[in-house]
């Protein structure tokens, strides 16, 4: 028998405020610049998004999707011995927004007479949109050595606070939003559910096709703190990366294509996802897309959509699922799960 991580419970959170492609044309229209329903659905499956309200933080996002995570495997916060935080829009510079997390958690399990994950290893990892699945292959590592029994796997993003307004081409693909997965250690053959496989790379010679060129120095912004895109660029590279890690993650498994229910792709662009798709000999119909609802939200937007379709009853228990990213760095990866 073998240990493997087990996703035993999805949750996600978005925020109240929802931006329409109308709102967004309304939003650009008041600085002299264009754009469309009918632009942004064409070029990207986009309709709508949602954005954090003021003194709204990546830990408060992060919180509400956890503690659903937390209903759905029927766990309570103290139970939880490992915390990681995918997110590229930390509360602050540090510490870690998963060290934050761990005392909302705390706070929200004390108003309920029980206490939270005081003393379990918290930490953030930074991928930008692959950063869920960085985070999985971490958790899952820390499990199979035994280091960890039960662990939080967050994305959460508030991307809406490094968008540049006035660059129509980039700000209206971005959203905000966290979702969330409690693994927990079982053991089987194989045959049984868990993460069974994953692979994650990057590639820095490409950091200057998605980046925020800006950090802080002296009390000061130095740089840039917006974010820059090179769609064209961007888009070259995800449509083979994602075909080459989704074909290594089911080798490493001794699978192909033909075993998979699923693919949960980065919430991206609906033509990168169609793109995959085809590669993969997957009918549309067999993939997750929330892109048109939630926008982009980096590394929340697998967890997300994983959560939605769980919750959906589309993902059943015993399925194939492929999850996979791209994003700044430039990184991508995948994970093999059976749900």
């Amino acid at each position: 028998m073998t240990l493997y991580a087990r996703i035993t419970g999805t949750g996600s959170h978005l925020p109240a405020r929802r931006l329409t492609n109308d709102d967004m044309a309304a939003l650009l229209a008041q600085r002299g610049l264009q754009t469309s329903d009918e632009w942004i659905v064409e070029r990207t499956g986009i309709r709508t998004r949602h954005f954090a309200a003021d003194g709204e933080m990546a830990s408060d996002l992060a919180l509400q999707a956890s503690l659903q995570a937390l209903a759905a495997a029927g766990r309570q916060p103290h139970e939880v011995d490992l915390i990681v935080v995918a997110t590229s829009t930390p509360d602050m510079v540090f510490p870690s927004t998963a060290t934050i997390l761990q005392r909302k958690l705390h706070e929200a399990a004390q108003a309920q007479g029980g206490h939270g994950p005081i003393g379990a290893a918290a930490f953030d990892v930074q991928a930008v949109c692959t950063g869920f699945i960085y985070a999985l292959t971490v958790a899952d590592a820390l499990i199979r050595t035994g280091t960890a029994r039960c662990a939080l796997v967050v994305g959460a993003e508030v991307f809406s606070r490094i968008l540049n307004f006035d660059d129509r081409t980039t700000c209206v693909l971005f959203g905000d939003g966290a979702g969330a997965v409690v693994l927990e250690a079982t053991e089987h053959d194989g045959s049984g559910p868990g993460v069974l496989a994953t692979d994650i790379h990057a590639d820095g010679r490409h950091t200057g096709i998605l980046c925020v060129p800006g950090t802080v120095a002296g009390g000061q912004v130095l740089g840039d703190p917006l974010l820059r895109m090179d769609g064209q660029a961007v888009f070259k590279l995800a449509v083979g990366v994602l075909e080459e890690t989704a074909r290594t993650t089911l080798a490493k498994a001794g699978m192909t294509e033909t075993d998979l229910d699923w693919l949960v792709p980065h919430q991206a662009n609906i033509r990168i996802m169609q793109s995959t798709a085809r590669k993969l000999k997957l009918p549309m119909e067999r993939v997750v897309v929330t892109v048109d609802q939630h926008g982009n939200t980096s590394a929340a937007s697998i967890p997300l959509a994983l959560d939605h379709a769980v919750r959906a009853g589309r993902i059943q228990p015993g399925q194939l699922l492929m999850l996979e990213g791209v994003g700044g760095g430039f990184t991508w990866g995948s994970a093999l799960v059976r749900y």
